[in-house]
Order: structure tokens, then sequence, then C-alpha cells
């Protein structure tokens, strides 16, 4: 029982680390070093369905299948359970940021929650800065505090969260 307790404990930490490596990368590599790939992420016009910064995707997705085949290798180890973290946490950062935010297929269009309003909400104010700099809200699953507040202030018919 403890072991499958361990594997558990393993799997959120891994999956709960990434929104800090998602929020670092984000700020200081996608803003920064390789903003030439993510730029065409804060155009308000696409030319296709995939865009240059459709490769962080196959960047951040290597550590993930790295740690479970060397954790497989190593008769399941911890890196395959620090594996299946990194892959899940890649799984909701496609369905929360690409499906449910920027609507790259069209399902989840309207929820009441909170929650998934805030991240909305904070998502449009990260893409309201259209150049490198001066941006805000690097992260996906974490919200700040404000957004919840700001929608706890308007009633549910005032505010409109249009998606990009």
């Amino acid at each position: 029982m403890e072991n499958i307790i361990l594997k558990i404990m393993i799997i959120l930490f891994a999956f709960s680390g990434m929104e800090a490596v998602a929020w670092l990368s984000h700020k200081y590599l996608m803003h920064g070093l390789l903003w030439k790939l993510h730029k065409d992420h804060h155009k308000k016009e696409l030319y296709g369905f995939f865009e240059h910064n459709d490769f962080f995707f196959l960047i951040f997705a290597i550590p993930g299948i790295a740690a479970l085949l060397f954790g497989i290798h190593n008769g399941y180890n911890y890196l395959f359970w620090i594996g299946i973290g990194i892959c899940f946490y890649g799984l909701m950062y496609f369905l929360v940021h690409d499906v449910f935010i920027h609507q790259r297929i069209k399902i989840f269009r309207r929820s009441d929650s909170v929650y998934l309003k805030a991240i909305r909400r904070a998502h449009k104010m990260h893409h309201k800065h259209l150049g490198m700099k001066d941006g805000e809200c690097f992260g996906m699953l974490w919200v700040p505090f404000k957004y919840f507040r700001e929608l706890k202030s308007k009633s549910k018919n005032e505010i409109s969260i249009p998606v990009h």
C-alpha cells in the first residue's frame, strides 16, 4: 500500500513541478531566447492550424518520454513515475491551453467554473501583450488571485471572456 502512495506522490510532485517549469520556461525562454518560435502565438491572426510555437510541444515531450523509457529500462523505478507526471501535465496543458482556451479543437466552449473562467481571463491578459516584453500570467494552471476576485466582483451576466 505505501508503495502505491509513494508512486502517486511522485506523480503529483512531478505534475506540480511542471507548472513551475512551464512558468519559468514561458517567461524566460519563450519570451526571451526562443521568442522567434513563440511570437506567432501572440499574433492576432493565424495562418493555419499549426504555429511555430507548437514545436515547444515536442521540446517539452522529450524529458517526459525519456523519463518513461529510462524508468521502464530500470524496472519501473521512480523515473517512470516522474515521466507519468510530466506526460499527464503535458496532456492537461494541451486540453486547457489549446482546446479550452484557444479553441483549436471546438469543444469545451463554455463553462460555469470560476476556476476555468479565471484561467481563460489570465491567459487573455497574457495575450494582450503582443511583444516579447511586458508580459504577465506565464503559468497555465496556477492563476493569480486577482482574477478570481475580478470574477467574484462582477455578476455572472456582466462578464464576457472572448476566446482569441
